[in-house]
């Protein structure tokens, strides 16, 4: 498929997915948002890919927020379908894909742009990373789920504090708040990336899905995680990867896992 704003790139079973719009730091547009979706979505239906990175083109910028010119003559309808379209098509899309989704954050992640970087899985971020939420400096709030996905992160009272603020913080911050896992040199940033996707790749892809199911339960109102847990535990009896970890494992040697 040939996108406009995005590279998609295979290889060796990851699947990197690059914003491309330097120009404009990255920033998200209705079609930058709706070519994500279709990207994540056949990456996540690709059976060869095992894990997908997300990335911005060049060295200033993952995403440095959206694309304000699009909305700035909002009204309030408007505006609120602007935040449930965006979700629905990416941001609650991201958080939900079954395929293990890593964030690889290179410069700044402002709005819109962090809001992504929070609906990945988790984050490695390049050490000259500037992360924040400005939307109250507008005169608006963060619409892509920055409001709940950041206090899960990093708690309430910090979050209130970069919300209210506006301010961003550096990767020193965000590696003690738990915002990113993992801090490296620009030049290091996707070689880290593709190390841990290395990783993740030798484990059952199945419980994985499952792994991600059941983690994501315990965010949602009105879900009892503890009995996602157990059913996704009890399905993982079923499948021919639990077959293949466990002979593999009784046999001493590493296992070979089908993915089914």
């Amino acid at each position: 498929m040939t996108y406009e704003t995005i590279i998609a790139d295979f290889q060796n079973g990851i699947t990197t997915i690059t914003i491309n719009r330097p120009s404009k730091l990255n920033a998200l547009n209705k079609s930058t948002i709706q070519e994500l979706h279709d990207a994540l979505d056949a990456a996540n239906k690709d059976v060869n890919t095992k894990v997908i990175i997300v990335t911005g083109s060049g060295e200033k910028a993952f995403v440095a927020g959206a694309d304000i010119s699009e909305f700035a003559h909002f009204d309030v309808a408007n505006g609120g379908k602007l935040a449930a379209k965006g979700q629905e098509l990416l941001f609650d899309f991201v958080e939900n894909l079954s395929t293990p989704v890593i964030a690889a954050v290179n410069g700044f992640a402002l709005g819109g742009g962090l809001e992504l970087a929070m609906a990945c899985h988790f984050r490695v971020a390049s050490d000259n990373a500037k992360m924040g939420l400005p939307e109250t400096s507008l005169g608006v709030i963060p619409g892509y789920g920055g409001t709940q996905r950041l206090p899960q992160l990093v708690g309430k009272g910090r979050a209130m504090e970069m919300v209210m603020t506006a301010g961003m913080i550096d990767t020193n911050q965000a590696l003690a708040y738990g915002l990113v896992n993992h801090v490296t040199t620009q030049e290091e940033l996707l070689p880290l990336a593709e190390k841990i996707a290395s990783k993740i790749m030798r484990n059952s892809s199945v419980a994985i899905k499952g792994a991600i199911k059941a983690v994501n339960a315990n965010f949602k109102d009105g879900v009892d995680g503890y009995q996602v847990e157990i059913e996704e535990f009890g399905k993982c009896f079923g499948t021919e990867d639990f077959t293949e970890g466990t002979t593999a494992f009784l046999e001493k040697r590493k296992a070979d896992f089908p993915g089914k």
